[in-house]
């Protein structure tokens, strides 16, 4: 499999999922806090993001997974963890917390900052501030 293929399809992935960022309006930081501000505001439309990438997921899932292998892999990367431990409730409770005081995650963010969204500005240079500090703490751990 050739890298630029791999690559291209790399970029077109991304720009297909920062566009369905954009228009469910998912890169906008406040509408992100207002799902989280349950007796507030309260803003719904995450859910229904959400509830359509599940769905999706649980529908074609099982369809993809009976291929060999990606289209452009050899094989699939499917983690055979199967318990919870200590550092992954560390990571998802510091993803969590970012993302309630924040109102982004890594996807939203870096469309944030390709329109120069001032909270991006702050926020990327955080949150990769946060994985080398992983990857250096962690052996295993890759940026």
């Amino acid at each position: 499999m050739s890298t630029s293929r791999i690559t291209w399809a790399a970029l077109v992935s991304g720009a297909l999922f920062g566009l369905g960022l954009a228009l469910s309006g998912m890169t906008d930081p406040q509408r992100i806090l207002g799902f989280l501000d349950v007796f507030g505001d309260f803003d719904p439309a995450l859910l229904f993001v959400l509830g359509g990438a599940v769905g999706t997921t649980m529908l074609l899932f099982r369809f993809v997974l009976r291929r060999p292998a990606p289209v452009f892999a050899e094989r699939f990367q499917i983690s055979d963890l199967r318990r919870i431990d200590r550092s992954l409730l560390m990571g998802a409770a510091l993803f969590g917390i970012g993302w309630g005081l924040a109102g982004y995650c890594p996807g939203p963010a870096l469309v944030g900052l390709g329109v120069m969204s001032p909270e991006a500005l702050w926020f990327v240079p955080a949150m990769l501030a946060g994985m080398l500090l992983h990857k250096a703490t962690h052996r295993s751990g890759g940026l």
